[in-house]
């Protein structure tokens, strides 16, 4: 029997953050407002959005349009790596899309910074087409600028999004004055990123799993073993992996603009532990970790660590 998913996690600041929240990348205007409004009326009260999305617009007037009140809406948006000198105006640019106060989540989308006077927007290239990223400017220092935007009341909470345990061990070394409370990185049975979720938990950082399905052509839903894990529950494979980031204790945020794929992604099943551990175990079965989210951000190494 599938539920409604109720639960949710204590960050370090003591706020809670929905375990299921709607992902709201790659999607027209007017997709983005329809499913965010469907997903607000549905049950969830966890938005994921971002300044690279370009869909802060739409999302901000669906989250008026549905009369709930913003105390029971959880909203995270990101700061895109053209704004890594200014996060504090890059996040009020941000709240005024979203027509918001605050947001309760700000993340940094990348750790690493893009030229802001570049020859694009959003993502400036280098004459030999390789992007035109300031390897002299260390994310740390990023961090430092957005550790203020809390007390300032702009955002409740922050964290971080693709970094692994080599960032956030060198993020830790420095004097941080705040703790990043969440980390949201891709995460699904084929890149479970186990190392990463252990070293997480250690510090009292939440993982956030993105592309939990494997990005846009779903390639888990094709999978023979969970395929034939959800066969014993009745349910489909999306509901089984959903399920199973939640039994491990991760946010999961799937992202659809179909009304029957949000309803049904907000529906879970109490995931036997001898099943959590089958697909635990699943990367091994199909070769080793597959990542399906890359881009190329040559040089600069993102994903440095063993998984």
């Amino acid at each position: 029997m599938t539920a409604k998913c109720t639960k949710a996690f204590k960050l370090l600041n003591g706020k809670e953050i929905p375990a299921i929240g709607l992902g709201t990348w790659k999607a027209t205007d007017e997709e983005v407002y329809n499913s965010v409004l469907f997903a607000l009326k549905t049950g969830y009260r966890h938005i994921d959005t971002a300044a690279g999305y370009g869909n802060e617009v739409p999302i901000g007037k669906a989250i008026k349009d549905s009369g709930i009140a913003r105390s029971e809406i959880f909203v995270t948006t990101k700061l895109w790596s053209i704004d890594h000198h200014d996060p504090e105006a890059a996040l009020k640019a941000s709240l005024e899309r979203l027509g918001l106060d605050y947001v309760d989540l700000y993340l940094m989308h990348w750790p690493l910074a893009l030229n802001p006077k570049g020859n694009h927007p959003a993502i400036p290239t280098k004459p030999d087409g390789t992007r035109d990223i300031l390897l002299d400017w260390p994310f740390t220092k990023t961090w430092k600028l957005m550790e203020p935007l809390i007390e300032k009341g702009f955002t409740k909470a922050l964290g971080v999004s693709n970094c692994t345990i080599e960032k956030l061990t060198t993020l830790f070394n420095e004097n941080l004055k705040v703790k990043p409370v969440v980390n949201q990185v891709e995460l699904h049975p084929y890149l479970p990123q186990h190392k990463l979720l252990d070293f997480a938990k250690k510090h009292g950082i939440i993982l956030e799993a993105y592309s939990p399905l494997g990005s846009s052509d779903a390639p888990l839903l094709k999978d023979e073993t969970i395929a034939k894990i959800a066969e014993t529950y009745g349910v489909s494979s999306a509901t089984i992996i959903i399920s199973w980031a939640v039994w491990r204790g991760t946010v999961v945020l799937p992202k659809s603009v179909k009304e029957s794929r949000i309803e049904s992604n907000f529906e879970i099943v109490t995931l036997k532990d001898e099943d959590g551990e089958k697909l635990n175990n699943l990367v091994n079965e199909r070769g080793g970790p597959q990542r399906f989210v890359s881009p190329p951000w040559n040089p600069f190494v993102v994903f440095d660590s063993s998984l």
